[in-house]
């Protein structure tokens, strides 16, 4: 089967930051899979290992990212992404971690059991809306429930114009309506937490047998299957970035993103009587009378207030940071002298 760059994906976008003979002395390749030391990609040409220059780690790639490689399958250049989803990497730092790019719509897959999570599902939205991706939520487990158009009705209520799409992953016919919402050439992500179904999507989609696992009965959480991201070719030349599940989901640069799925808020506070309001017994809060009419979910409020915080402390300078932990050091100190003293005892 002979494969073009068009089918791989590429467009105008790509073609625009290369010079005309760049296509004679390197070869466009797509990330397939970013491992340790080494990058996996397709080309017209098939499947290619590739490195990077020795100023480069794997890390600055992203499953989906389009790149110039040599003769030798050196990475010389790294073309500007379309679109890309990142999130906050693992550990105390502030840092990015790269989930895809070049990505054209986000599924959002989550399940009709007691690990439906209304705030995890606000987190995937303020991460495609941040990076301007239009997201689809995917309600799998559909068949097992006798309440699916319930669960529907909980997504739409925290974005009336969200689509909403609710099936049986094990369905192949079911599945096949995902690709009402990208075209060939195009490129989706799955995204959702452990045993969700986005494998099990993967593999209707696809015709493959990528290994999943059942659920614990107990409180319907899944357990890892997907260990790696990884861009599959769907039927109708379609291509699909399945990322391993993300229970926890840190947030990094999404102001806008809170700001987007979160609007109903944001234009309530533009209305409280003081521009610092923090919406809790102030007078004149929109916010708060809101609540107290039943048009607003005081739970919402919360969740909107958390990931407010989260994002402000998530971007903060590295010099914020260490003036926040010595600030924090001296208080420990003087509150440790403080006890020491009332205990009649000197302080180190």
């Amino acid at each position: 089967m002979t494969i073009s760059l068009s089918d791989l994906g590429w467009s105008a976008h790509f073609m625009m930051q290369i010079e005309a003979d760049d296509l004679e002395t390197f070869t466009p390749a797509r990330i397939s899979q970013v491992h340790r030391t080494r990058l996996d990609a397709l080309t017209v040409g098939g499947e290619a290992s590739l490195i990077t220059k020795s100023t480069d780690t794997t890390g600055d790639f992203a499953v989906g990212d389009w790149v110039l490689v040599n003769n030798d399958g050196q990475v010389v250049q790294l073309l500007d992404r379309l679109s890309v989803l990142r999130r906050k990497a693992a550990g105390p730092q502030s840092k990015p971690q790269l989930i895809g790019a070049n990505v054209d719509v986000i599924f959002i897959v989550t399940s009709c059991n007691k690990d439906f999570n209304p705030a995890r599902l606000e987190r995937y939205l303020v991460l495609a809306r941040a990076a301007e991706i239009q997201p689809v939520a995917v309600l799998t487990k559909a068949d097992l429930t006798q309440d699916a158009a319930g669960f529907e009705r909980r997504v739409q209520a925290l974005d009336p114009m969200l689509p909403v799409l609710s099936l049986d992953a094990r369905n192949k016919e079911q599945a096949d309506t995902l690709a009402d919402w990208w075209r060939a050439g195009q490129t989706a992500a799955l995204l959702g937490s452990s045993g969700v179904g986005k494998t099990t999507l993967l593999n209707s989609l696809g015709d493959m047998d990528v290994l999943t696992m059942g659920i614990r009965e107990d409180d319907a959480k899944g357990r890892h299957t997907t260990t790696a991201r990884g861009l599959y070719s769907i039927a109708g030349g379609r291509w699909l970035i399945d990322t391993p599940g993300m229970r926890e989901l840190g947030l990094h640069d999404v102001a806008e993103g809170v700001d987007a799925v979160f609007a109903d808020l944001v234009g309530l506070a533009a209305n409280c009587r003081f521009n610092n309001c923090n919406h809790e017994d102030e007078p004149g809060c929109a916010v708060q009378e809101a609540i107290a009419s039943g048009d607003l979910d005081p739970d919402r409020l919360k969740r909107w207030q958390k990931l407010e915080r989260e994002e402000r402390h998530n971007n903060e300078t590295i010099a914020e940071a260490r003036r926040r932990n010595r600030d924090r050091g001296r208080y420990i100190k003087r509150i440790s002298s403080e006890r020491m003293a009332m205990k009649g005892r000197p302080p180190k």
